[in-house]
């Protein structure tokens, strides 16, 4: 593997404070994910307080994350998907009031009916904002359901943040977004500005307390980076220690 250093310069323009009261293992292992639930709520979909949000891919860490953050935010409501379902029912204690598990793969051959199903009937009462972290079959899946049940000409701010279905291409149709008001963005480097990320972590670090996030964080000594390195990336977050 390639050899890291203790130390690195870095300007200090790109440098984000750590607020009193907030430890430093939990400030390394919540502000990547955290930075991407909050660039994506507030930076792109500009949450409103009382809309509703689904977080397409609520079990991963920065899933988690969003699903607490669109609380705090003030959102009226939370819908949390995904592919684990005794994972997903953890979230609910993490402030989402609907869960729907997602069995799209080739085991599930009624897994796709029965998400759409499920989706319709919650996009039947509103959705305002969908965070997605999965793309592939899930998201064209969302996206096909708002065109059939949202209302004639209600937006809908579909904010794509990462690719864990490692489907990164999909065949949607294009009657899905000619039958709806659906506006498709991303939320990453290039379409949010380096700054709108520095205050997206600073905005995290804030509301650690606050909003009484919850993240798993495992620590591991320098030491033992190599045999921790190629392990699956998931729950808990590492965050490597010296000394």
């Amino acid at each position: 593997m390639e050899p890291l250093a203790e130390k690195s310069l870095v300007r200090s323009e790109r440098c984000v404070s750590i607020p009193d009261g907030l430890d430093d293992i939990t400030a390394a292992g919540i502000a990547n994910p955290g930075m991407s639930a909050w660039a994506a709520l507030v930076e792109r979909a500009r949450l409103q307080t009382g809309e509703t949000v689904l977080v397409n891919g609520a079990t991963g860490t920065a899933g988690r994350l969003a699903v607490q953050l669109a609380k705090h935010l003030g959102a009226g409501r939370v819908i949390a998907t995904g592919r684990n379902a005794a994972e997903l029912e953890e979230i609910k204690a993490l402030g989402a009031d609907i869960v729907i598990p997602s069995s799209l793969d080739a085991l599930h051959p009624m897994g796709a009916k029965k998400y759409e199903e499920a989706l319709l009937r919650e996009f039947a009462n509103g959705i305002d904002v969908v965070i997605d972290y999965l793309w592939g079959e899930s998201a064209k899946t969302i996206i096909v359901a708002i065109a059939k049940a949202v209302e004639d000409t209600t937006p809908v701010r579909f904010v794509h943040v990462g690719g864990a279905s490692r489907e990164e291409n999909i065949e949607l149709p294009g009657a899905a977004l000619r039958s709806s008001a659906i506006t498709l963005m991303g939320s990453g480097l290039k379409s949010v500005p380096m700054s709108a990320f520095k205050d997206a972590i600073r905005g995290v670090f804030d509301v650690v307390a606050k909003a009484n996030l919850k993240i798993a964080i495992k620590t591991v000594p320098l030491s033992e980076i190599e045999s921790t390195w190629d392990d699956a990336p998931g729950k808990p977050r590492v965050v490597f220690t010296i000394g």
